[in-house]
Order: C-alpha cells, then structure tokens, then sequence
C-alpha cells in the first residue's frame, strides 16, 4: 500500500484552515488539505454567515493572494461605530478620528471561502482530498498516519486541527478543554434598508441583550442579536414582515424601514477554553483553539492570527521536524496573549451589560472613553491588530 508524505496534514478546510493551507504552500512546506465537502460556489443570494475582517488579517488574506479574489461589489468597509447603552451611555469609534482608513471590512463567508479555495487550485502547492473522512489517526513515532475513509494513507510530521468548536483532532490528542455555555444564542439575518447606513456599523445593549448591525454594500445590513435562547427561537420562528419590524424597533429606527433578505438563523453562544493548543506532532488553530463570546467579532480574526503565526514559526524552523514540540510551543506561546486577552475582554463584557445592577458603572464608563479621544484611538488601534 503506498503512502504519501507530507510535512503538514491540515485536517479542515474552513477559513482558517484553508488559508493556513494557502500560505503554507506558498512558503515551499509539503501540505495536504483534509474536508468533509467542498464549498459551495456563491451565487446572488446573501449569506447569513457575515465576518467583521479586522485590518490585520486582510492584509494576511492579501499576503497570501486571497483577498484579490473578493468581489468588491460585496465588501464593505466600515467607518464608523456608534455604540449604545441602555441609558444615556454611548461611544462612537470612528476610523478618520483615530488616523485609519477602516475600522473592519464586512463580508460574507461563502464568498471569502470560494476565494480561498480558489487560490489554493490556482497555486497548485496544496494537496486536496475533499470529499474525505478520517478513519483513523495513529502515532507513529515522529509522524502521524492519517487513514481516510477511501483507503488512502497520509504520513505527516505535523496533523494541525483546524476543525471547528467540536474538534476531533483535539479529542484524539488529549488536549483538555472546557466549555461554557451563555445560555444564550445569536440570531442573524440580513435586511434591506430604507436609509443609508454610510459605512456605519451600530451596537446596542439592553435587557441582557446585545444587537449588532454590520453594515453589506448598498442598503442593506447584516444583524446579529444575542439573546436568551428562548428569546432567539421566538426570533426565528416570525414572518419576514414581524421579524422585520421587530429588529427595526430595537435598531430604533436608525435604517428606517427594514426588508428581509435571508431568513433567520440561530446559533449557540459559549466560550470555550483549551489548556494547550499543542502536543507533540498537533497544532490547532481557529475554533478548535478557543471559543469566545461574538460581541467583538474577532473569533474569526483570532483564528486567521493563529494560521499567520503558526505559518511564521515552522517557516522560521524549516529545517526542524514540524511536530517538533519546542517548535510548536512557540506557536502557542506567541498566540496564548492575544487569546486571552480577547476572552477576558468579551467573558469580562457579555457579564458586565448582563448585570442589570452594574448599569450605572457601564453608561459611565462610555460617556467617559467617549470624551477621551486618544482612549478611542487606542481602542481602535488594539481592534485593528
């Protein structure tokens, strides 16, 4: 039976995953891609799975010939973010006064995966085996053998899960998580809209609740609604015209008249911790490396700073055996900060505007960052990176 032998074996061909693929091919490593489907080519409709792109990140996307590859008629820059409590406690962020071009870049997944699967056939440095499902991972010394369910063998150095919350590459490697649960949800849905939204994107806190707009090109936005999940079922279960009206009452009214453009859709809300993101011969990266509360939008950018870090480290020790503990503990020691420090930051805040008692010091404390503009810009800056 023969065997094929690569330095890195990426097990999940997500955003991250693909585009850890995409810039580890690019830097001459032997790199096969594992997926259970391919995704699907985008067509006119709106996808409900919207990302904020912090500046950082693009400019990874760019780095590795993704980006370019977007449809620029279906990206958004954002400008500016008004962002309210439940009193008079309000902050605006705003991309000119903080000396910036953008805040983030709105997009939709489908088309930014398409673009990142179509970089990778056109590079030609990546192995792709999709459809395929593992059979088995086994340890064998230094390497891994990876067997899929068509009989074909992978021998790698390196197996890096990037294989979403419920990771089975970090199961099959012992590597402990723990996860909370909010007992909340996030209802997305996209909108047409009556007024312009300029590049605006809104944030309110209420009754527990968090609701986000995230401005789509032309009229339209994209809202995510954290609630208790009872709350979200009630949410996804109203007509298009009720939904509507409902999100356009709790906006208050700041796009005017709303249209449906996607259905809704719900989504479990929990932070999930990992002791380790490595093992001898494991790297994970992206959602089977932490979990975090979507107030901030950066889960996805976490997980394209991970792909970009642990691309820079191999890359710095290529003529080290890529499973090479010592080697991966870089990786993980260069990713453990900005990790914890965004689920501090998001756990800190979702418990803060939860706390019906803590309203006083929450308002305060916007009107006060709202009237310190270097605050802001420092605000700013740290969300940029």
């Amino acid at each position: 039976m023969s065997m094929d032998r690569y330095q890195v074996v990426i097990v999940g061909a997500g955003l991250v995953g693909a585009a850890a693929a995409l810039a580890l091919g690019r830097q001459g490593f032997r790199v096969a891609l594992v997926e259970r489907q391919p995704p699907q080519a985008p067509d006119d409709t709106w996808d409900t799975r919207i990302y904020a792109i912090s500046p950082a990140p693009q400019r990874f996307l760019e780095r590795i010939g993704a980006w370019q590859r977007m449809d620029a008629a279906r990206i958004q820059p954002v400008y500016r973010m008004d962002v309210t409590g439940d009193s008079s406690g309000a902050v605006r962020l705003d991309a000119y006064a903080s000396g910036v071009s953008h805040l983030a870049t709105i997009l939709e997944s489908g088309r930014l995966q398409h673009a990142l699967w179509q970089a990778i056939e056109a590079d030609g440095n990546v192995t792709l085996h999709c459809p395929a499902t593992i059979e088995s991972l086994v340890r064998e010394d230094a390497s891994t053998v990876l067997t899929l369910a068509d009989g074909t063998t992978l021998e790698t150095e390196l197996v890096v899960g990037a294989d979403g919350a419920a990771s089975r590459i970090r199961e099959w490697a012992g590597l402990a998580s723990t996860l909370i649960p909010y007992g909340q949800s996030g209802t997305v849905a996209n909108f047409e809209c009556e007024r312009p939204h300029r590049g605006t994107a809104f944030q309110w806190f209420f009754d527990s609740d968090i609701l986000a707009w995230l401005p789509l090109s032309g009229n339209r936005m994209s809202m995510v609604w954290s609630t208790r999940t009872a709350h979200a079922d009630e949410l996804v279960a109203l007509d298009a015209a009720t939904l509507a009206e409902t999100v356009r009452a709790a906006g208050h009214d700041r796009l005017g008249e709303l249209r449906l453009l996607t259905p809704a859709a719900a989504f479990p809300l929990r932070l999930i911790r990992v002791e380790s993101a490595v093992a001898p011969g494991v790297a994970l990266i992206g959602d089977a490396a932490h979990g975090v509360h979507p107030l901030a939008g950066q889960g996805v950018n976490l997980g394209f700073g991970d792909a970009e870090a642990l691309v820079e480290v191999l890359a710095q020790h290529r003529r080290t055996h890529c499973g090479d503990l010592r080697v991966l503990q870089a990786y993980a020691r260069q990713r453990a900060e900005p990790v914890r420090r965004m689920q501090a930051v998001t756990h800190g805040l979702h418990h803060l505007f939860a706390d019906q008692r803590a309203a006083w010091l929450r308002n305060a404390g916007m009107r006060l960052v709202d009237h310190l503009p270097p605050l802001k810009a420092a605000l700013v800056r740290e969300a940029m990176s």
